[in-house]
């Protein structure tokens, strides 16, 4: 597979995510850990569908080193676990702004890489792009606040979390996509035990929300698991992480065709500072 192609693979999962927050509203009455649990499932039982209708067979991951499985699990579950911890302790667009800086983190590591050239319009397009992504996420910020340093805390360990799992992903390359359902299936356990133990069990009222769940674990919390995958081993880390500040303007935009949101001039502003930061990363590669 080329690096263009592999690319491309990854920027499915961005668009993927983009629809998270519409389908999350949709199933807003389930817990988020207990959501989490429901939607790794599916993404995971995606995951073992492949493996045996796919041709390969549960073979391919034999040999897999307990460190990979670690990492993939840590990554998964435990992004999700500081994210929804974060916007308990914090006000959600103050917790939102932090974890959202893992993109950046990701253009950032990704210099430590063997092979990549970090440049300095790559950092450039990156900020810009935060900037961006900032005016959407933390449109509710009003000012930082010392007594929610946990939350802060805890989604700035969200944010390394997933940075940290893409770019040391792109180390194990040669591990199998497959080994993403495991991951999912891990998840999916770890967050039943989380939702056991702080939650209270809701299930989904209507179509809408069993609807949603079902989207959720198909898309955002499934497929786009197993092509970010593809793309951070294969492909170009840096633009993908630069263009990934693209999914909360469209997942704007979305909530705005759903009727959950209004337009405005900042979706606008936001839209021209993520291109022109993706414009930057990509002007970089040449």
């Amino acid at each position: 597979m080329t690096r263009a192609r592999a690319t491309y693979i990854g920027f499915g999962a961005v668009l993927l995510w983009a629809f998270l927050a519409t389908l999350t509203v949709g199933a807003s009455e389930v817990p988020p850990f207990q959501l989490s649990t429901m939607s790794f499932t599916i993404g995971g039982v995606i995951g073992l569908l492949w493996i045996v209708f796919g041709g390969n067979g549960f073979g391919i991951l034999r040999g897999i080193n307990w460190k990979i499985w670690a990492l993939g699990i840590g990554g998964i579950f435990g992004y999700h676990f500081f994210y929804f911890t974060a916007l308990k302790l914090a006000p959600p667009a103050e917790a939102g702004l932090i974890a959202y800086l893992w993109p950046l983190l990701i253009v950032l590591f990704s210099g430590f890489l063997p092979g990549e050239n970090l440049k300095r319009l790559h950092i450039i397009g990156a900020v810009i792009a935060f900037c961006g992504a900032a005016l959407i996420v933390g449109g509710g910020v009003s000012s930082f606040s010392a007594a929610n340093w946990l939350g802060y805390g805890a989604a700035l360990v969200c944010a390394f979390t997933w940075s940290g799992y893409s770019v040391l992903s792109r180390l194990v390359g040669n591990t199998p996509t497959e080994s993403v359902a495991v991951f999912c299936i891990a998840a999916a356990g770890l967050s039943w035990l989380a939702h056991m133990g702080l939650e209270e069990t809701v299930w989904p009222k209507d179509t809408i929300g069993w609807g949603s769940v079902i989207g959720l674990g198909l898309g955002p919390v499934g497929l786009a698991f197993y092509i970010w995958d593809i793309g951070v081993k294969k492909g170009d880390i840096q633009i993908l992480g630069v263009a990934s500040y693209a999914a909360p303007m469209l997942s704007t935009v979305i909530l705005i065709f759903a009727g959950y949101a209004t337009a405005s001039w900042i979706l606008l502003l936001a839209a021209a500072l993520i291109t022109s930061g993706a414009a930057l990363a990509a002007v970089a590669d040449r």
